[in-house]
């Protein structure tokens, strides 16, 4: 307990970071265990609890680490061709992010996003995304900005890989290692203060990391067909979560 009321942030509390490191437990065990669906996890128990200001930059932070983690726990199964082009993208993303001050509906973002991730379900991937890495890597990274959770996008575009299950666990951490490293450099030369949250950051950096380990315990045991599976049905929860939002905030 001496320990959490070290790393709590004065705006946060004991039980509520206790929570929080809960939740980034949860949603990296989540995340490697079944494709998808632990960052905006986290992201929407963060958004519950954490001011406002600072919830895109420290999930951004946070996130970094866990996927750092997991990327280097399935390093060897990593597709690193998806990655170049990817990052090209992904550069010109947060560029256009940083220098523009826009106000996009989030109610809109949500409702298309999870529209797209239903459409990307039910038919076939859509080319462009596996073509055209450098418009995957810039649209997703741009929005990433703003809005956090960016996972759902870019696990489309490395579901469209074809790749194992082991290959898209590790492919689809890195490309979120190298998007958040970005985000995360640019909310700081915009002046956010991440020496006030470092200490919290590392902690839940730390049980996301205890929870990739016990995650891949699971994935290990999965089969390719089951894993499809189970990523596919979560997408589709994830993408029906996401409309219902968008439209009760409409």
């Amino acid at each position: 307990m001496d320990f959490i009321a070290f790393i709590a942030p004065p705006e946060l509390g004991i039980a509520i970071t206790t929570s929080l490191l809960a939740a980034s437990f949860v949603g990296s065990f989540i995340t490697i265990a079944f494709g998808i669906g632990g960052g905006v996890l986290l992201l929407a128990i963060m958004a519950s609890l954490m001011p406002p200001a600072a919830l895109i930059p420290v999930h951004g932070i946070v996130q970094l680490g866990s996927n750092f983690g997991r990327a280097g726990t399935m390093f060897r199964h990593i597709h690193w061709p998806a990655l170049g082009w990817f990052g090209i993208g992904a550069l010109l993303g947060v560029a256009a992010g940083s220098a523009m001050v826009v106000n996009i509906p989030a109610s809109l973002v949500l409702v298309s996003v999870g529209i797209f991730i239903i459409w990307s379900v039910v038919s076939k991937p859509p080319a462009w995304m596996r073509r055209w890495p450098v418009l995957t890597g810039a649209l997703t990274t741009f929005l990433t900005m703003f809005f956090g959770a960016t996972g759902p996008f870019v696990a489309t575009y490395t579901r469209a890989l074809g790749l194992g299950r082991h290959g898209y666990a590790g492919t689809h951490a890195a490309l979120m290692v190298m998007q958040h490293s970005l985000k995360s450099l640019a909310f700081g030369f915009l002046g956010f203060a991440f020496s006030d949250w470092i200490g919290f950051c590392l902690a839940m950096i730390a049980a996301g990391l205890v929870g990739t380990l016990v995650g891949r315990m699971v994935l290990d045991r999965l089969t390719d067909a089951r894993f499809q599976k189970i990523l596919n049905v979560l997408l589709v929860l994830l993408a029906l979560r996401l409309i219902w939002a968008g439209v009760r905030s409409f």
